[in-house]
């Protein structure tokens, strides 16, 4: 059987159990070629919590009395210097603090390892997730039209000659909103079940048998460049795993995928986007306080966050982390202990680039005729500007107006959340 190149690309394809993305992988192969020996590269990881995420009582304003005036019941009690009971907020600057089960960062945002922005989110209004949530991953707010995401932008902005079929991961089943476009890019449910296997029942002996009979040169040198990126992925041996200087993650399914964030990190398969998600996070009843709803997922994600710190260690110095959700909440809780949709909320930034230990954006306030439409934090940092100065700091993109279209980028009005 003759095999031609351009028979081989529109007959065969290869999947990988569990990897949703993978009909279209002969292209990536076709395009990709090895990670140079000893190179490093910058890596993002992005942390999309779907809800909304109260920021008011995970960061909290605590200076602000208004904030006890609108939640009697959930607000996180004052900080007491010598209280370690976990019953109270764990402060930051004199006026913001954590909240306590979030008691695992502290060490990180004291050693300028971790970095918060306040007051920031989508300019857009909406209060339906769907909506917010499709804003955030296209970059343009209040703009349906947008086919691609802002991280599937970003990677077409910068071509890499040393690109792998893994440089854009999404842990999960499907490929989210941010990572679909034109750049290759897979989804990644659970790195334990990654095996190759035909998917074409026209082959037979599977794509490598069919691989090995191609006589184009250039399909037969990356496509065995793509098989030993695989093949390393698969020596990693994942289901033995052991992360490194005694860190331990959350269980469940965010813990596992932070922890396989990481292991794709070690295995130098040429990561460099990666993204994940949390869920849970819309609290409308009963959201509690110190103790309750909010306060595990919270657990989870400090217990998550610091266990990946510390499992990458010295390899934090080329990775940037960076939290989003599709808005916040009401600034005042409702009649069933809980919050509704509202606005602006917090971004958390960790990394070896992060100008930490601080807590930045301009803030609004929570009297009366500072909240927006009366209810809600009001939003002083667009989310895009945030991503922009990642993109363009540690990332070294410049084409910000293509991943960001429409929006002004100006790199004077980053706010310093990575050394300059």
């Amino acid at each position: 059987m003759n095999i031609t190149r351009r028979y081989f690309l529109k007959s065969s394809g290869v999947a990988m159990v569990g990897l949703s993305a993978m009909p279209s992988f002969l292209t990536r192969a076709v395009l990709a070629s090895p990670l140079p020996a000893g190179g490093k590269r910058k890596i993002l990881v992005v942390l999309f919590q779907r809800g909304a995420m109260d920021g008011l009582n995970a960061v909290i304003p605590y200076g602000e009395s208004d904030y006890y005036r609108l939640r009697p019941t959930i607000a996180i009690p004052q900080p007491r210097p010598g209280r370690g009971d976990q019953q109270t907020a764990i402060d930051l600057d004199g006026f913001f603090a954590l909240h306590p089960s979030l008691a695992l960062l502290e060490p990180l945002f004291k050693q300028k390892q971790l970095a918060i922005v306040h007051a920031a989110g989508s300019p857009d209004t909406t209060r339906s997730h769907f909506d917010a949530q499709d804003y955030m991953e296209s970059g343009t707010p209040g703009r349906k039209s947008t086919e691609d995401g802002w991280l599937n932008r970003a990677l077409q902005t910068e071509k890499v000659e040393a690109a792998t079929p893994f440089r854009a991961v999404a842990m999960g089943t499907n490929l989210p909103r941010a990572l679909k476009g034109a750049a290759p890019a897979v989804a990644l449910p659970d790195v334990r079940q990654f095996q190759m296997m035909a998917a074409s029942p026209m082959v037979e002996g599977g794509f490598e048998a069919v691989y090995a009979q191609t006589v184009d040169k250039a399909l037969r040198g990356t496509g065995t460049e793509t098989f030993e990126a695989i093949d390393m992925l698969r020596k990693a041996n994942p289901q033995r795993y052991q992360p490194e200087n005694g860190a331990t993650y959350p269980q469940g399914r965010f813990g596992q995928n932070l922890l396989q964030v990481a292991q794709l990190i070690k295995a130098n398969i040429g990561l460099e986007v990666a993204f994940l998600d949390s869920g849970g996070w819309d609290h409308h009843v009963n959201e509690g306080a110190v103790q309750g709803q909010l306060s595990n997922l919270l657990r989870d994600l400090g217990q998550g966050l610091a266990a990946f710190h510390r499992d990458l260690g010295d390899r934090m110095a080329d990775i940037v982390l960076v939290t989003m959700s599709e808005f916040g909440r009401t600034a005042a809780e409702n009649g069933t202990r809980g919050t509704d949709h509202g606005h602006a909320n917090c971004m958390f930034v960790m990394g070896g680039d992060v100008n930490g230990g601080k807590v930045h954006g301009k803030w609004p306030g929570l009297g009366a005729g500072q909240l927006y439409e009366g209810r809600d934090l009001a939003l002083t940092t667009d989310f895009r500007t945030v991503l922009s100065e990642l993109l363009a700091r540690h990332m070294g993109h410049a084409a910000l107006s293509t991943v960001f279209p429409g929006f002004s980028v100006n790199s004077k009005e980053f706010l310093g959340v990575l050394k300059a």
